[in-house]
């Protein structure tokens, strides 16, 4: 059934007053945050700890693995947690103040390791404050994630706030990577450090920055969502509750079909953007032959591909609904990502070297990343409207506890990216540390032969899995009425 803007009126739906820009900006800085803390877990920490600081690169990877499976189990934890708390400030800001200090502090910390101790100190150090980092991520990203439904019941609103979201997300985290690439390492490079890569002075510094975005990130949004309190959901009546019942009640809120074909996605997702973003680099210097200056600039266009998608996502939303332009858009990302490659394989493209080849995959790349930004806008608030189905359902608002289960299968399923990619690279006869010169274009050929059928199944997997969610626009508003009726009632 085609989702019509026109087949229900929002506004005949009781509800707070819709967020203001400023409130959307808000709320959308604060996901720069997360974008910090990716954006140095996922490239810079395992260089800096094992090329810079000197520890073994196995202690490194285990003390972030560690990390992470900790992680994964804490999620689901402060989702609840949050859904339950009762404070003058409502269920989610006490979380978001609470986490600002320790978090931007500890975050200063991990850049600045202590000189001269032992392989075995500096590991329980990485990985005390690893832990430490991500669990405080988490008290603060879910609480604040899980905003986004209680600010605006608006199906269309919803995309909107979230587009935001989405933007500084993107946008602050890669500006960390070009801030380290072009102003950073090139000013720390000394008449003894030839290569900034390798100063720790560098990482210090990108420390201070990082901590100081989150600190301000985290009580811009805070501060600047507050005045929305008064408009948020209450949480549920207090009640006795021990550890079966809670875990019941999870199990409970989570069981829901329109849920579970969101979290399987997710997960078939999270495998393919582990695949795409381990492999991003082997096919800039090997498959492309790219130079670093290239691979830079395609780097940077990511800027204009988060205003594409952020733009894109509440347009697609008001127009042909999320469920079908989240499946549209995701096709046309999907299979567009890796055409590239195949017009290289096919003899299609010009030779390695010829200017046309770096700006169509330039071009290509910057379009094909704002499409799934799009993407990834349209399942999150696609998240976000099973809020009120929920709560029909179960009496509860459990806006955290979807989005911390969204965070948990991304975190469990965060390596077999990687394992993917380190398979792709195997079969394909890449060897570790090759010369991108000294390797035979017949290895070229099959690393990427090998990697086109793999991440479009897993793909293809993922979208297929998503038409399993059924929340219209009809079917959400029809929620929000049935909400109203029982409000009235009580």
């Amino acid at each position: 059934m085609a989702e019509s803007p026109d087949a229900q009126n929002p506004s005949s739906v009781p509800g707070p007053p819709p967020p203001s820009l400023w409130t959307k900006l808000a709320y959308g800085f604060g996901a720069g945050v997360s974008g910090v803390k990716d954006n140095g877990f996922a490239y810079f920490l395992l260089l800096f700890y094992s090329q810079v600081v000197g520890l073994d690169a196995r202690l490194v990877g285990l003390a972030l693995t560690i990390a992470l499976m900790m992680d994964a189990v804490i999620d689901p934890v402060v989702g609840y947690w949050s859904d339950n708390f009762r404070s003058r400030w409502g269920r989610r800001h006490p979380f978001m103040y609470f986490a600002a200090l320790p978090l931007s502090s500890i975050y200063f910390l991990l850049w600045s390791p202590p000189v001269g101790w032992s392989d075995l100190a500096t590991f329980w150090y990485l990985l005390g404050l690893a832990v430490v980092i991500r669990m405080t991520v988490s008290i603060y990203e879910i609480p604040s994630t899980a905003l986004a439904p209680e600010l605006t019941p608006d199906y269309d609103q919803r995309s909107s706030l979230l587009s935001f979201r989405s933007f500084f997300g993107w946008t602050v985290g890669n500006t960390m990577s070009v801030l380290m690439f072009a102003v950073l390492f090139p000013m720390f490079v000394t008449a003894d450090i030839k290569n900034g890569q390798f100063n720790r002075e560098a990482y210090q510094v990108y420390g201070i920055i990082g901590s100081v975005i989150m600190f301000v990130g985290i009580m811009g949004s805070a501060l600047g969502t507050h005045s929305r309190i008064p408009h948020l959901k209450a949480p549920p009546p207090k009640r006795d509750l021990s550890l079966v019942k809670i875990f019941k009640e999870i199990f409970e809120t989570l069981s829901n079909r329109s849920f579970i074909a969101l979290f399987a996605a997710a997960a078939f997702g999270s495998v393919a953007a582990g695949l795409s973003a381990a492999l991003s680099f082997y096919f800039f210097n090997y498959f492309w032959q790219f130079s670093s200056q290239q691979s830079g600039l395609i780097t940077t266009g990511v800027f204009g591909s988060a205003i594409i998608g952020a733009v894109l996502a509440p347009i697609v939303s008001r127009t042909i609904g999320k469920k079908r332009g989240a499946i549209i858009i995701g096709l046309i990302a999907f299979l567009g990502s890796p055409m590239p490659i195949v017009l290289r394989l096919l003899g299609i493209l010009p030779d390695n070297g010829d200017p046309f080849v770096f700006w169509f995959v330039f071009t290509a790349t910057l379009i094909d990343v704002g499409l799934i930004i799009c993407f990834q806008i349209l399942s999150a608030s696609m998240m976000a409207d099973l809020v009120e189905q929920s709560e029909i359902k179960t009496g509860r608002r459990s806006e955290g506890v979807f989005f911390a289960a969204i965070a948990f299968i991304r975190q469990m399923v965060n390596g077999l990216g990687l394992i993917t990619a380190t398979f792709v690279l195997t079969v394909a006869g890449v060897q570790a540390g090759a010369d991108p010169s000294q390797v035979s274009e017949e290895t070229i050929w099959r690393m990427g032969a090998y990697y086109v059928p793999t991440i479009l199944a897993l793909w293809m997997t993922m979208i297929a899995i998503m038409s399993g969610y059924r929340i219209t626009r009809e079917g959400h508003e029809e929620n929000l009425r049935t909400l109203a009726r029982t409000r009235a009632a009580e």
